[in-house]
């Protein structure tokens, strides 16, 4: 049995306890699943489960980057829709968000513009220059799910817009690269926070990341924002990291008619990236490679 004077499983030269404890090496005679699953209700994935989680995150991922390079001043964004709904046909695959909730979602991706936080709703709307639109796709494969968003700015935009789309893809590339076994939760919404600062910008804090990989969404939340979630990251834990940055206040309402669409307070223009991470023994893996 390990102690906390040993050298660490992950041989990083440091001792158990101040590298990565209390996660237990992988050949642990304790069962770090069940120990997960019944202390925090999280899924620590097999590696047949990571395998079919890989294949729909790298389909996602392609996904998401075709539609993305569609984007472009005079294109509705239900045509961004209408491609990626036919790119997952094409492929055997589902899109996870459309009938997803209640009321259904009822497209099969996410488009949100400018002021929008999340959860847009494809439609008539035209991206015109200037624009900055954030683009969610997620999607079923063999019964495996991904998740991931990024960015398009329309053209040329206004240093505002630009400014919060590189906060936002700042925060997500910060707070992954602290991954690793032992690191806590809470960490996460540390980094993103201290990011966002740095670009003046606020982050939202009605939406969080979230496990993800056997069903569309799985414990544990993962706040963007400070927080005291005191759950060590462990070898098998996949989930996405979305920080939703603001470049105004950090507070939005829920649109009213369709029950769906976040919008900032105060008009502002909100950024989201966003990636499904496994966490590995020594690290960490981007399941959902998109091109910036």
């Amino acid at each position: 049995m390990i102690s906390r004077n040993d050298p660490c499983w992950c041989q990083s030269g440091q001792k158990w306890k101040k590298c990565h404890y209390p996660i237990k090496p992988p050949d642990s005679s304790s069962d770090l699943a069940e120990e997960y699953l019944k202390k925090y209700g999280i899924i620590l994935k097999t590696p047949q489960q990571i395998e079919g989680i890989r294949r729909a995150c790298l389909l996602t991922a392609e996904i998401l980057d075709k539609t993305c390079s569609m984007a472009k001043a005079g294109i509705k964004t239900d045509e961004l829709n209408t491609y990626a709904h036919q790119l997952h046909v094409e492929a055997g695959a589902i899109p996870a968000p459309l009938g997803y909730g209640n009321p259904p979602f009822p497209k099969s991706i996410c488009t949100s513009l400018n002021n929008e936080i999340c959860h847009g709703i494809p439609g008539p709307v035209v991206l015109k220059e200037g624009d900055i639109v954030n683009v969610d796709v997620s999607c079923i494969l063999d019964g495996y799910y991904g998740d991931c968003s990024k960015m398009v700015i329309i053209g040329e935009t206004d240093p505002e817009r630009k400014n919060v789309t590189e906060a936002s893809y700042q925060c997500l590339m910060r707070a992954i690269s602290i991954l690793k076994p032992g690191v806590m939760l809470c960490a996460i919404g540390d980094a993103i926070t201290d990011c966002a600062v740095e670009f003046g910008c606020s982050v939202v804090e009605m939406f969080v990341g979230h496990g993800v990989g056997i069903g569309f969404h799985e414990p544990p939340n993962v706040p963007h924002h400070r927080n005291k979630m005191q759950i060590p990251l462990a070898p098998g834990m996949t989930f996405t990291i979305e920080p939703m940055i603001n470049a105004g206040v950090s507070g939005g309402y829920i649109d009213k008619v369709n029950k769906w669409t976040a919008y900032t307070n105060d008009g502002k223009p909100s950024a989201q990236w966003e990636h499904t991470l496994l966490i590995t023994p020594t690290g960490c893996e981007i399941l959902t490679p998109w091109k910036r």
